[in-house]
This record gives C-alpha cells, structure tokens and sequence, in this order.
C-alpha cells in the first residue's frame, strides 16, 4: 500500500484525467434507472462485456420491473445463462422487481438505504447507480478502484470502505461526480493487475508506485 499522495499531487492527476476523457462513461448497457440497477447487480463476478451480451436481448423486452416479473424467473434466466452465478442474480432481479413494484410505484429509489435493502444490491451496486443516474458523488469502489486506489497512493486503504472514504476525503469536489469512473477505466486498461502498463501512463510522473514497468 503506498503512502497517500498531498492534495496538489492529487489534483493534477485528476486534472489530467479530465483533460483525457472530460466525460466518462460506463461500460454497462442500459435504457434506464431500472435496467441500470439490473445490469450492475449481474455483473457481480462477471465482466461487463459479458452481462452486455446477455442483456442485449433481454432489456428491449423487460425494461421495467413489471415487464421482468411478467418474463418470470425461468423466462430471465434464459437470457443470463452465461452469466456467473445466474441462478441466484436471477431469484434476486425477480425479488427486487416485486418490491419495486410493490413498494416504490416501479421507480427505483435515490436514496443509497432504500437500494441497500433490495435483494442482491450491495453498497457498490447502489453507489453506481446513484452516480450514474441520480448523478451523486457516490464512489463506486471495485477491483480496479481499490488496486488503483492503493498502489497510486490516489486513496489507500485496507478495505474497499476505506479506499472509499479515502476518494471522497482526499480527492478534490470537482472531481468527485466522475472520479470512479476515471479510476475503473485506468485501473482496467492503463494500471493491469499483473503488468501495469506504466509506460503509456499519463499519471505516471506522479504514481506513487514504486514497481514501474518500462
């Protein structure tokens, strides 16, 4: 874990970011509030290509929560089969739509509480969807954010609730509403797990890291 970097390191690496990419997007295919939710909570233990090209079909018919009850649980998972674990995401989009249905008028709430407490969405899941479409600062912390995070120094910590934290204290309010985004995409294509690709990196200068490749 390196060390964690001052605030002006911090901000030309952001500023940098946004010279880049002034508006990045994320990768998971959706029409709307409700199949955004969907999508997310399917890419848990997946790539988003992957759930891309299962949703590919199924979102055009279900788009809705009471569109994804009336295709019913077999009905779903014939769509994500491919799908690590399609089983359980399948029972849980089924649960999740009947309370939406039940308890939210079919709308998907903007509260991070409110989604918390539906089946299958983790605090993750509710913080892409509050930053992707209710447009809040909620940092969306995943695999790429929390390597990325801890060996930049850009926001170090032991636990995704801490590398969390650490990007809302440390990285600047003008950043914020995109600063996930940022992270995720430069910690899956630039900052690899096994073979950073340092030598193409535009933050390399001010990487904390020590292990650079050539």
């Amino acid at each position: 874990m390196a060390a964690q970097l001052d605030y002006p390191t911090i901000h030309e690496i952001f500023r940098r970011f946004q010279a880049a990419e002034p508006e990045p997007q994320g990768e998971l295919h959706h029409l709307n509030a409700f199949t955004l939710l969907v999508a997310v909570a399917l890419s848990a233990q997946a790539t988003d290509a992957g759930v891309n090209r299962a949703t590919a079909a199924l979102f055009p018919i279900a788009d809705t929560p009471e569109k994804m009850l009336a295709l019913g649980e077999e009905g779903l998972i014939a769509h994500i089969r491919t799908i690590g674990l399609y089983r359980n995401k399948a029972k849980n989009v089924i649960k999740l739509s009947r309370i939406l249905v039940e308890h939210y008028g079919g709308q998907v709430p903007s509260s991070r509480a409110a989604l918390q407490s539906l089946p299958g969405v983790g605090r993750k899941t509710a913080n892409v969807v509050l930053n992707m479409w209710w447009r809040f600062p909620a940092q969306a912390v995943d695999t790429h954010i929390f390597r990325l995070g801890n060996r930049s120094g850009i926001a170090p910590g032991r636990d995704v609730v801490a590398v969390e934290r650490a990007i809302e204290d440390h990285i600047p309010a003008e950043f914020q509403l995109h600063a996930h985004h940022w992270m995720i995409l430069h910690g899956r294509y630039v900052c690899k797990a096994r073979k950073p690709a340092c030598g193409a990196c535009l933050i390399r200068d001010l990487c904390a890291y020590e292990e650079k490749t050539l």
